[in-house]
């Protein structure tokens, strides 16, 4: 079946359906306003969240627009395994920061972002690489959702792209402004169950409207060999291995994970994390099938644009009532990630940069929720007008990713292992993006010499992270055992090879690079770092006694007080 066009709504019944889900998220959020805000409760929520909503804020920020999109993108273009590639590494992405996150927890569990305890243990620069990344990603992923919007509003309604760019824009920012990261997860709670009901009601609805298991069977004559394949090596070496080597940069390098993670209540982390990665993998394979089911009843995509895939299987084979159904499930995903972004952006402005770098430990509480607010409104701005100029976004993406991917050893490592230097986490992360550059825009010419050294950065990195992910669950010598074996056999398979896929070969470089360089500039230098510093230097900044007392950057410290002594 191939869609002509798309069902469209009236004006007035899609205005009153982005005013039932803004106005409804709105009045959700009166109820937990408060006169007079406190800091630590905008950023973190004092730390106190329960085991169910923390669970339901960390998938439904991580099912955004994209999920659906790209989901149902991978199931169409690689077919049976597709789904799978997609769903099952973004789930890993939540679950593979809980074994790390029990130990950044331990060394500061009053800090609000991941770069306050970076700050703690190195100074400013290595913080302020983290918050860029993360202020870099969150606009983008601002941009993304918004523009997801847009185009959503535009091919279901006669509105504008435009007009549907500012409307969610506004929409968030209004709900989201007064009470911070309070109100994104609390919207965010129920913006899940909304979107489990709804999921749960459309993805079968759409299988049996097209003719049930019999049509999908039938359907597969449609399919290539390598899309039947369930180990597609195809499906694997362009989606499955770039995924599965992001999940921990994304993990370590994004703020809305790490935010919630120094947000809920310590003892409830290892379920939060678990119920959040069942949850988020089971929806969003669930929408990649959709995209199966397209493939297999031969449908092209409107347009040639992938994203009309699913509005046009809802379109086609439900009535109008589910249609709605799917357009408040999408502007439900987008938002509950849009507000984590802004809560993600403010926490950055409020504690990275006005807290450590501009009031350097002598904090107003009050100016710093004005910070925070102030970015809110400046980051939907931001996102608004870049979404609605339909930037091509793919190169700042690539240098994010590239960014993520060069700071995971680095601040890995600064946790566990007291050699690690500032110096040495800087310059490895910048001279890992140097290369990255070089690998992933091929630069040099990677038929020859070239391809074989990045191909060794590469596999240094393979070993890196499987190494890593051994290491946060099973310890330090199984995670060395691991690592050794997967960097030997890339050196044995990879080489020759990996030039070939350049998104796979530049990412692995960035992690290998960092790691390489960090490594050996640390192990040079004779300095020695006391843990426990950390957590007497990052303190709550509602506490008026942490707020009359300035705390020093490492390097700015004496010796003495146990920051960094000679051997």
């Amino acid at each position: 079946m191939n869609s002509e066009s798309l069902y469209q709504f009236s004006t007035l019944t899609v205005i009153l359906l982005l005013l039932a889900f803004y106005g409804g998220t709105y009045l959700l959020t009166l109820g937990i306003r408060k006169k007079k805000e406190c800091a630590d409760e905008f950023m973190v929520s004092n730390h106190r969240i329960g085991f169910g909503i923390g669970a339901a804020s960390m998938t439904a920020t991580w099912i955004w627009a994209a999920s659906f999109y790209a989901a149902a993108t991978s199931g169409y273009t690689y077919g049976v395994s597709g789904p799978i590639h997609y769903g099952l590494w973004g789930a890993l992405m939540i679950l593979f920061i809980y074994p790390f996150g029990r130990r950044f927890r331990k060394l500061a569990p009053n800090a609000a972002t991941l770069g306050e305890l970076i700050h703690a243990r190195h100074g400013s620069s290595s913080q302020l690489i983290l918050a860029f990344s993360n202020v870099l990603g969150s606009i983008i992923s601002l941009m993304v959702n918004f523009t997801a919007a847009g185009a959503l509003v535009s091919v279901l309604s006669p509105l504008s792209f435009q007009a549907g760019v500012i409307i969610s824009g506004v929409g968030v920012l209004l709900y989201t402004l007064w009470s911070g990261f309070r109100a994104s997860v609390l919207t965010d709670f129920a913006q899940l169950v909304a979107l489990m009901a709804i999921a749960i009601v459309i993805i079968p609805a759409v299988f049996f409207a097209m003719g049930g298991p019999s049509e999908l069977v039938a359907g597969l004559d449609n399919l290539t060999a390598e899309q039947t394949n369930f180990f597609s090596s195809d499906a694997i070496l362009n989606q499955g291995a770039p995924f599965f080597v992001a999940v921990l940069a994304y993990a370590i390098g994004n703020q809305t994970i790490s935010q919630r993670l120094f947000a809920v209540n310590e003892d409830h982390i290892k379920p939060t994390f678990l119920t959040a990665t069942v949850g988020y993998g089971a929806i969003v394979i669930g929408l990649g099938m959709i995209g199966l089911m397209a493939l297999t009843l031969g449908m092209e995509p409107l347009n040639g644009n992938m994203n009309n895939l699913i509005p046009q299987m809802v379109s086609g084979y439900l009535p109008p009532i589910f249609i709605a159904l799917f357009f408040i499930l999408v502007i439900g995903s987008l938002s509950s990630t849009a507000d984590s972004d802004l809560s993600a952006l403010s926490a950055i402005m409020m504690a990275d940069v006005y807290g450590k770098n501009i009031a350097r430990g002598k904090v107003d509480p009050q100016r710093m929720l004005l910070v925070g607010r102030l970015t809110m409104i400046t980051a939907t701005v931001v996102g608004i007008v870049f979404a609605s100029f339909s930037l091509d976004i793919l190169v700042m993406l690539v240098f994010v990713g590239a960014l993520w991917g060069a700071i995971v050893f680095p601040v890995i490592a600064s946790c566990f292992w007291d050699r690690i230097t500032n110096q040495a986490f800087t310059v490895s992360v910048l001279v890992a993006m140097v290369l990255f550059c070089v690998a992933r825009f091929e630069l040099v010419d990677l038929a020859g010499p070239g391809g074989l050294f990045f191909e060794l950065l590469a596999s240094i990195g393979g070993g890196v992270i499987i190494g890593l992910m051994a290491f946060g669950f099973f310890g330090r010598t199984v995670g060395f055992i691991a690592g050794t074996l997967a960097l030997i056999a890339m050196l044995i398979f990879a080489t020759g090879f990996l030039r070939d896929y350049t998104v796979l070969l530049a990412s692995l470089t960035a992690y290998g690079t960092s790691t390489l360089v960090c490594v050996v500039m640390s192990l040079s230098s004779r300095e020695r770092f006391d843990f426990d510093t950390i957590a007497e230097r990052v303190g709550n900044y509602s506490d008026s006694a942490q707020n009359d007392k300035p705390t020093a950057a490492p390097e700015e410290a004496p010796a003495a007080a146990g920051l960094a002594t000679q051997r």
